[in-house]
């Protein structure tokens, strides 16, 4: 028989000792993880993790400025920024709104909210009930409103109306210098409203000043924690600009120059009036100016500034170039004899012509500037080389922008002299084969009028911080382009150019003037002619100058005669100026130089 098996007495599985055994066991391996992983959080990773629990409570947000003004030299003010509102409505809140008036119900819903509100914002009941009718929580019904008409609705109390804050830009002035300020719009990659033409674009960054931010701690339901962390960084208000312009003295001259486009039929006007000294402008004027609170309402011609951006042939004007050039080389003097005649031939055989068959005439250098001879002027540039030629062009400030501080300006074109052909190396000489702007013009009769000094046009004078310091614009520093004493001669022979030549009718009574008139025709890209530039460039007064006039006229109807069309504008402006800037009136005679010879 088998031996019987020896039975060891374990407890089985579900046996009650067994159980609590492994149940002990258990619960100390959990207690284990729990404390290891608290020395984690307490030890190792306790810097991590609270920094990424801060970084969930913690917001930024961006902190702007409004933009800075643009000023005149005065401080009157041609662009401000204003608190305007857009407002909205929640139209699921308006249908629940109710007006009451001792238990009887006055006004509820929509449509007498509408009512109501119509006449404040300016709009038909049936338009504005369009905009509340719904079940949007978030429909525009006005923008830009002024926080006067805002408080109006406010007052109402109205359920579900609110308000969204946004700043607006405003030109108090209008048209006033508006070619010069610009005006603001949206761009196709950025949201938001930016400078599109004028200072607004050119100076953007300098009037939008740099975005601060705050970053703050924020609790349960985005509230903020007071004792949390807070950390700002100030935004940086623009500067405002101050510019050159008189807003008097532009407003006036913009009212001439429109006039006297009107009465002459011109297609488009410029002037210019330029300290002659500083080469702070004054006013700078094109026809038809642009408001900048309405810019699509000007034709997109006009909404910016011809007087730096168009280009033409500067004709008559440009002849003292010329003259200057052959003072200063030594090849000729204001009493330098020539005869001019009506058609003349060049040695490489190109023939030109004066304006008018008066037959050959015995003209001194100053004759040929007094009577405008293209034919005496050739055969007074003929004795400078090509190389002179252009030297005295590019001196003067032909084929090189200005830098007057506004957008979109142009060099004009002079091309080097080793490109001219046979016939521009001589139609350089009166002011064709070139083409310029309107500032390049009185820029070349501000150098004469400054004892040959040329110094930088600009229509800024500098910028003022909001602390009130103020910072000039920084310039290019003056060139002597010609001597004092050519530049003296010179003016002796432009003043005549008003008492005896083409220039009559620029003359201002009590004081003297110098400047020169211009025809140029307009050469069109198929090579054919287009139009008529008609010009006047004049200084004031003579004996002491202060100021420099340019006027254009473009393809005046009346006549084609700058001396005509554009001189008396001159006189008209220049008269304005000099009384608003107090400048005494002449004293003493001209002294002009002998015009013919026998």
């Amino acid at each position: 028989m088998a031996e019987p098996a020896v039975r060891t007495h374990l407890p089985r599985v579900g046996h009650p000792v067994r159980r609590q055994r492994l149940l002990s066991l258990g619960a100390l391996a959990i207690l284990l993880v729990f404390v290891g992983r608290l020395v984690m959080v307490q030890g190792v990773n306790a810097a991590e993790l609270s920094e990424q629990a801060l970084a969930t409570r913690l917001t930024t947000t961006s902190v702007s400025t409004e933009r800075a003004d643009i000023v005149d030299r005065n401080g009157v003010v041609l662009a401000t920024s204003v608190q305007r509102y857009n407002v909205y409505v929640d139209q699921t809140e308006l249908a629940e709104w109710k007006r009451t008036d001792n238990g009887t119900v006055t006004a509820q819903g929509p449509l007498d909210a509408a009512k109501i509100l119509a006449p404040i914002l300016g709009m038909s009941e049936s338009e504005l009930a369009a905009l509340l009718v719904g079940d949007a929580t978030f429909k525009y019904i006005a923008k830009s409103v002024t926080p006067e008409t805002w408080q109006l609705i406010d007052d109402e109390g109205i359920y579900g109306i609110g308000k969204e804050s946004v700043s607006d830009r405003i030109y108090p002035n209008g048209t006033v210098a508006g070619n010069v300020v610009g005006f603001m719009g949206g761009r196709s990659d950025q949201a938001g409203l930016f400078g599109n033409a004028g200072i607004e674009l050119a100076l953007e960054d300098t009037l939008v000043g740099e975005d601060g931010s705050i970053t703050y701690e924020r609790g349960v339901g985005g509230t903020v924690i007071p004792t949390g962390i807070l950390d700002e960084t100030a935004a940086q208000p623009g500067d405002t600009v101050v510019l050159t312009i008189d807003s008097d003295i532009q407003y006036q001259v913009q009212q001439i120059l429109d006039t006297a486009v009107s009465n002459t039929g011109s297609s488009a006007g410029i002037v210019i009036v330029e300290d002659v000294k500083t080469g702070e402008i004054y006013a700078l004027a094109d026809s038809d100016t642009v408001d900048p609170n309405d810019p699509g309402a000007s034709a997109p011609d006009d909404r910016g500034s011809r007087a730096v951006s168009t280009v033409f042939e500067p004709g008559s004007t440009a002849k003292v170039i010329t003259m200057a050039a052959a003072i200063e080389e030594g090849v000729a003097t204001p009493t330098s004899q020539f005869v001019a005649p009506y058609e003349y031939t060049t040695a490489n055989g190109q023939t030109f012509h004066d304006s008018h068959d008066y037959g050959d005439q015995k003209l001194t250098l100053a004759g040929i500037l007094v009577n405008s001879s293209n034919t005496g002027t050739i055969q007074v540039g003929q004795q400078l080389d090509l190389a002179t030629r252009y030297k005295y062009l590019s001196a003067f400030g032909f084929g090189t922008p200005t830098d007057v501080g506004l957008p979109g300006e142009s060099g004009g074109i002079l091309h080097d002299y080793s490109k001219w052909d046979g016939r521009t190396e001589y139609a350089v000489l009166y002011g064709q084969g070139v083409s310029v702007t309107a500032l390049q013009t009185a820029q070349v009769y501000q150098t004469i009028a400054n004892g040959g000094v040329r110094v930088q046009p600009t229509v800024v004078s500098g910028y003022k911080s909001a602390d009130g310091t103020f910072t000039p614009r920084d310039t290019d520093a003056p060139t002597q382009v010609v001597s004092e004493e050519t530049a003296s001669e010179l003016m002796r022979m432009l003043e005549d150019v008003t008492a005896e030549g083409t220039g009559g009718a620029a003359q201002i009574t009590g004081y003297r003037v110098a400047g020169k008139t211009g025809t140029a025709q307009v050469i069109g890209s198929d090579g054919t002619q287009s139009g008529i530039v008609a010009s006047f460039v004049g200084i004031a007064p003579a004996d002491d100058p202060r100021i420099v006039v340019s006027v254009i006229m473009f393809d005046p109807k009346t006549s084609i005669w700058g001396g005509t069309v554009a001189a008396p504008v001159f006189r008209d402006v220049a008269t304005l100026t000099l009384q608003s800037l107090g400048v005494a009136p002449s004293t003493g005679q001209a002294d002009p130089y002998p015009t013919t010879w026998e």
